[in-house]
C-alpha cells in the first residue's frame, strides 16, 4: 500500500449545507405539497463541496432525495442543478443512476429538484471494500454500454469534449515556468516533472473519444443500496471521451486503499485495449491538475476542497510513480 501524506477527508462531512429548518417557509410549502403532505425530514447530506440543501425527504409518497438552492445567492450551484435535471432526464433507463422525479423553480430564485432516494443508500466505505468497488466498476460497465456513443436526447443538451475551451498543461507550466514548482507539496518529485510533462503532452489524444463521460466520478458520487448494487449520482458535469477515463481517478483511490489498480483496469470491459501509456498520459494529466488546483488560495464556498484536490493529485501521481517504477 502506498504511503500517502495528504490527509484523507472524511467524504461523509465535507459539504456546509443549510437543514430543512433553515429554508423558507415558502419552500416548505412547495415541496411539501410535491411529496404529498408532511415532510418528515432526514438530516442533510454530508458530502459533496457545495453549499446547497440536499437531504432525504420522507411524504406520503415515500422518501425522495431533494436538493435546492436560491440562484439569487449562489448562481453557480443553482446552474449545476438545472443542467443536472436536464442531463438526468437524458441519460438511457438502463444507467444506473436514480432519476429525477419533478422540478420547481420560483419567482424568487429556488431551484428545487427531487430524485429517486436510492434504498439503504449509503456510501462505500473507505478504504475501498474488495466487494463495494466490484460494485461500483460494474456499475461503470453498465453505464459505459449504454453510453458508448450520445443518445439524441444527450445530443441535445450539447455535451462537449473533455477540455473544451481549456488544457490540462499543469506540468508544462511547471516546466516553463509558468507556474512555480515551489507551490507543490514537498514530496512531489521534481526531478521527474520533464517526464510528467512529457506523458501529459499526450493526455488530449490518450483519452479522445465519443462516449459520454461521468467526469466527476469519486467516492462520494457513488450510492451503495441495500442489495450491494451501485448507483451514480450527481451527473452535472457529462462531456465526450473514451469511457475508460471514468475510471482513472476511482482506481487511483482504490490504489491508495492497496488494490490491485493497474490489473483492475485491464480488466475492466472499457480498459481492455486501453494502451499502458494512454493510462499514464492521463495519470499524469489529472495529478497536475489536482495538484496545482490543491495549491491555490483557500475557496470561500468550500473549506475542504484544496486537500480533496490535494489529495486526489497525490493518489494519481503515486499510482503513476508506481506503473512507471519511479522510486520517488
Amino acid at each position: 500500500m502506498p504511503n500517502i501524506s495528504t490527509p484523507r477527508l472524511q467524504y461523509s462531512s465535507t459539504a456546509v449545507r443549510p437543514r430543512w429548518d433553515d429554508l423558507p417557509q415558502g419552500i416548505h410549502r412547495l415541496i411539501s405539497l410535491r411529496v404529498g403532505g408532511v415532510v418528515d425530514a432526514g438530516p442533510s447530506a454530508g458530502s459533496g463541496f457545495t453549499s446547497g440543501f440536499a437531504a432525504v425527504l420522507r411524504g406520503a409518497g415515500g422518501p425522495e432525495f431533494v436538493k435546492a438552492v436560491n440562484a439569487n445567492e449562489n448562481a453557480v450551484i443553482a446552474d449545476c442543478y438545472q443542467r443536472e435535471a436536464l442531463i438526468n432526464q437524458a441519460l438511457p433507463i438502463e444507467v444506473p443512476a436514480p432519476r429525477l422525479r419533478w422540478t420547481e423553480e420560483t419567482e424568487d430564485g429556488w431551484i428545487v429538484l427531487s430524485f429517486d432516494a436510492v434504498e439503504g443508500g449509503r456510501m462505500p466505505a473507505a478504504p475501498w471494500k474488495p466487494d463495494e468497488l466490484a460494485s461500483t466498476l460494474d456499475a461503470c460497465t453498465v453505464k459505459a454500454e449504454a453510453l458508448s456513443t450520445p443518445s439524441a436526447a444527450l445530443q441535445k443538451v450539447g455535451l462537449k469534449p473533455i477540455g473544451d475551451g481549456s488544457d490540462f498543461a499543469d506540468w508544462r507550466d511547471l516546466t516553463g515556468g509558468a507556474t512555480s514548482p515551489s507551490i507543490l507539496p514537498e514530496w512531489v518529485p521534481t526531478d521527474r516533472l520533464g517526464a510528467l510533462a512529457e506523458l501529459e503532452s499526450h493526455w488530449r489524444q490518450a483519452v479522445a473519444g465519443d462516449a459520454v463521460l461521468h467526469h466527476d466520478l469519486r467516492q462520494d458520487n457513488v450510492l451503495i443500496d441495500t442489495g450491494g448494487a451501485a448507483w451514480i449520482c450527481d451527473w452535472s458535469w457529462p462531456c465526450l471521451a473514451a469511457s475508460w477515463f471514468d475510471l482513472v481517478l476511482l482506481l487511483a483511490t482504490a490504489h491508495a486503499d492497496g488494490h490491485d489498480a493497474t490489473t483492475l483496469f485491464e480488466d475492466h470491459p472499457t480498459g481492455r485495449e486501453v494502451d499502458g501509456e494512454q493510462l499514464d498520459a492521463a495519470l499524469a494529466a489529472l495529478a497536475g491538475f489536482f495538484l496545482v488546483s490543491g495549491a491555490q488560495p483557500p475557496a470561500d464556498w468550500s473549506p475542504y476542497i484544496r486537500q480533496h484536490q490535494t489529495w486526489c493529485g497525490e493518489v494519481t501521481l503515486r499510482w503513476l510513480a508506481d506503473r512507471r517504477g519511479w522510486t520517488r
